[in-house]
């Protein structure tokens, strides 16, 4: 028996999907809990110990599946299957990049998201002790519809696999079915390969069909029950990637949950698998977390929250807002009713409130911008405090060009300011109410008026608030 480091993986990820009816979009690369359908597959199949190739067979779309699945794991090898002639064929293609290979090859759906590493680990476990020359992984199923079906032999014990386009009316009633995983031996597997032929309703060569003719040749048929029927299900329309789509957004609640953090309402909560969570944090009902976004220990998300690709630090409250590719940082507020756009940090203790809107801007430490506010590409100190209505008029429209704003620490900015970029506001400067700031703004200087003008300098005494003014 080949040592256990000797361990390939064949990833079918070449079909066109029909039933999907997309024009643009390769059935496995569809978005499934926020990672598309083969990308969940090769992560299980990458988990696996002692792998030595990674093998993706792509067709349809093969330039969008190869990018997706590179960027994440450089080292796989892709094979191309020029015509879509079957699972047996889309296997055989894989010959070269299996040259000089002496083991254990296990194949998998790349359309079945479900799979798990402990699962597949289990598949190969089971071959390699039972020495067989291929191991099948099946479920028991209530609906076997569009599974071939597990034929077990009473009289010698022997099995054979039956597609449902081909299977009589007994075959069809079995409900013991198998998925498109496997392990075989490699060189029994291709020698099979080269007699298999399209002798079938679907004018295909099926991978199945190697069963038979590698029991034939003398080698040992074996099978593996998957623990959860669920892992073995296929995607093949959008309701049923909306099914797996709903069974991995559990999974992650439950794993969550299990880690310490609460879900008040897990039917109401959606979490990609992607996402992390630190302990004793709330998640309150219809929050959606998405992509890579990371929250921290003990913070209050949600109601209604949807963050995207973000980082939440610890003792952060979001309620009512959302938020995508941002920062927040440790015990920092938004909400309710916020939008945090791309590029947006909240340093410590900071604030964006109610139908506030930021974007490419940095909020410091203990600044507020609390309420019906934009703040544009801008540069926020600490201690600040922005008053109800400001706006950073950041977009010439002339040029296009989009200027900053630099606001620093220990500013006060009046109600319904206007902030004409690019601009800066020097440390500890106020602006009155409806102050229209067109030029730079010295440190400590009161500016009132449209345009706005000095009046006096501020004085700051001791004791001061480190922020102030109106909106707090």
């Amino acid at each position: 028996m080949p040592p256990p480091t000797s361990l390939a993986a064949v990833v079918l990820a070449a079909g066109f999907g029909k039933r999907f009816r997309s024009a643009s979009t390769p059935k496995v690369l569809h978005p499934a809990a926020g990672e598309p359908l083969v990308g969940h597959v090769v992560r299980a199949v990458a988990g696996l110990e002692g792998l030595d190739r990674l093998i993706v067979v792509v067709g349809h779309g093969k330039s969008q599946v190869m990018e997706a699945v590179s960027s994440r794991w450089p080292e796989a090898i892709f094979v191309e299957q020029p015509e879509p002639r079957g699972t047996g064929d889309a296997v055989a293609v894989c010959a070269e990049a299996l040259a000089g290979f002496d083991g254990q090859v296990v194949v998998v759906s790349g359309d079945s998201p479900l799979i798990r590493t402990r699962t597949l680990a289990a598949l190969v476990e089971e071959h390699r002790k039972s020495e067989a020359a291929v191991t099948a992984l099946t479920s028991i199923m209530d609906d076997p519809t569009g599974y071939g079906r597990i034929i077990r032999s009473e009289a010698d014990g022997s099995l054979r696999i039956v597609e449902e386009a081909d299977a009589s009316p007994d075959e069809a009633a079995v409900r013991e079915v198998s998925m498109c995983f496997w392990c075989f031996e490699r060189e029994p597997l291709f020698r099979a390969l080269a007699e298999v032929t399209t002798d079938n309703a679907q004018g295909e060569y099926y991978l199945p069909d190697v069963v038979p003719l590698m029991a034939a040749a003398g080698g040992r048929i074996t099978t593996v029950m998957a623990p959860d029927p669920s892992e073995v299900l296929g995607v093949n329309d959008r309701k049923q990637l909306a099914d797996a789509t709903r069974l991995l957004r559990s999974r992650r609640l439950d794993e969550l949950m299990a880690s310490g953090v609460t879900i008040e309402d897990p039917a109401a909560t959606y979490v990609d698998t992607g996402v992390e969570v630190g302990p004793d944090t709330v998640i309150r009902p219809l929050t959606f977390l998405e992509g890579a976004t990371r929250v921290g220990a003990g913070c209050s998300i949600g109601p209604s929250a949807r963050i995207v690709d973000s980082v939440v630090g610890d003792g952060a409250d979001v309620s009512f807002a959302v938020l995508k590719s941002v920062h927040v940082g440790p015990r920092a507020q938004v909400g309710p009713f916020a939008s945090l756009r791309p590029g947006t940090r909240l340093e410590a203790g900071s604030k964006a409130g109610s139908f506030v809107e930021l974007k490419a801007s940095t909020v410091g430490e203990r600044s507020k911008v609390p309420h019906l506010s934009y703040i544009g590409d801008a540069e926020i100190g600490a201690g600040v405090n922005v008053g109800a209505g400001t706006i950073t008029c950041n977009y010439d429209g002339e040029t296009g060009t989009k200027s900053r704003t630099r606001i620093e620490d220990g500013v006060l900015i009046g109600s319904d300011t206007m902030l004409v970029a690019p601009v800066t506001v020097g440390r500890g400067a106020i602006t009155g109410a409806g102050t229209v700031v067109t030029r730079d703004v010295e440190a400590g200087t009161v500016v009132v008026g449209a345009p706005g003008r000095p009046v006096r300098r501020r004085r700051p005494k001791a004791g001061d608030p480190p922020h102030g003014g109106e909106g707090r």
